[in-house]
């Protein structure tokens, strides 16, 4: 229960007499909230506080750092949460109307690299919209591993042929030459932007990487579906959401619709409609799952974005308290409270 909550500083709860599960272990709890991130660490160090939650806490490479530094003192574990990065494709620009092309893309980027290299492994390949979390998951999606032999044959089935310079030419003449873009700042997208324009660029793509200011570009380019190309962005998914505002045909944002709706791609399969449709009246839970289940393999067969991973939140805490269970979902780290004690 709470017993003291001061805005901006500290909520304090303490052990509930009429709670009915398990008795906690502690008699009280002190959540404070601490903004910036090089006091938080310095707090935690001098034991001001015990543990940081990973929600609002350290960003993924801080915990890094931390972590081989005090990984002797204090547990880090790196859970998968609700924070889907992905690609949009603007699926209006010829270059990307066909499947077998935007298949190619997937297949031409090696993404368990990617997170190797920039986030040590600790953020997981997407290959869905769908957290792996959520009971809906299906894990027979289909999948994009690396496969550049692969990719040259997707490239060549759509009329794409190497040009002089190594630029993939479809029958038209037409380079197939992209515009990458995502928000102006973030050091994080901007190398991962680098990376990519790399892997596409042995596959015969030519990017061109162009970053606006987040209030540009979620406000007009993105909202007005102004980019030309791709833009790299990600939604926070939530358990069990059906994706209309995303994926169906209907919210597609036009000047005559005051620009509302989220499917800023421009996809329309009548297939997918349905299956949105379906899922939202559906009560039956097998039939959901169902219904869920050839969602994703009709979105990870269209591909009108490119899934790259989920972010990781980085929650901390020291090596003589176990018990901590972080959800990785909507729940807080707490909703197992009482399952938390002093180790021994």
């Amino acid at each position: 229960r709470i017993t003291e909550l001061v805005s901006g500083s500290h909520i304090v709860l303490e052990r509930n007499p009429t709670w009915y599960g398990a008795e906690p272990w502690f008699d009280r709890i002190v959540v404070r909230a601490i903004e910036n991130t090089a006091a938080l660490e310095a707090n935690l160090l001098s034991g001001e506080i015990d543990m940081i939650d990973g929600g609002l806490g350290m960003s993924l490479d801080q915990a890094l750092a931390f972590e081989r530094r005090n990984g002797d003192r204090f547990t880090v574990r790196y859970q998968p949460g609700l924070v889907y990065e992905h690609i949009e494709l603007m699926l209006d620009n010829p270059l990307l109307a066909d499947r077998r092309v935007r298949q190619a893309l997937l297949y031409a980027i090696d993404r368990q690299t990617l997170v190797d290299q920039l986030f040590a492994g600790r953020q997981p390949v997407a290959d869905t919209n769908v957290h792996p979390l959520d009971w809906v998951y299906d894990p027979e999606v289909p999948r994009y591993p690396y496969d550049p032999e692969r990719a040259a044959e997707l490239f060549a089935e759509a009329g794409f042929r190497p040009g002089p310079d190594g630029i993939l030419v479809d029958r038209e003449g037409r380079r197939m030459s992209l515009e990458l873009m995502t928000t102006a700042g973030n050091r994080t997208r901007e190398l991962v932007e680098q990376v990519l324009q790399g892997m596409w660029r042995r596959a015969g793509v030519e990017i061109t990487i162009r970053n606006e200011p987040a209030r540009v570009f979620f406000g007009e380019t993105v909202a007005k579906r102004r980019f030309t190309g791709m833009a790299m962005f990600a939604w926070i998914s939530s358990p069990e959401n059906p994706p209309r505002s995303t994926l169906h045909s209907e919210e597609i944002p036009t000047a005559e619709n005051g620009w509302s709706g989220q499917n800023y791609t421009g996809y329309r399969n009548p297939e997918m409609d349905a299956l949105i449709d379906a899922i939202e009246v559906e009560l039956d839970r097998e039939k959901r799952r169902r219904l869920w289940s050839e969602l994703q393999r009709l979105y990870a067969t269209d591909l009108p974005v490119l899934p790259l991973y989920f972010r990781a939140n980085p929650h901390i805490w020291p090596k003589w308290l176990e018990g901590v269970t972080p959800t990785g979902h909507q729940a807080p780290t707490t909703l197992w409270i009482e399952n938390w004690r002093r180790r021994g």
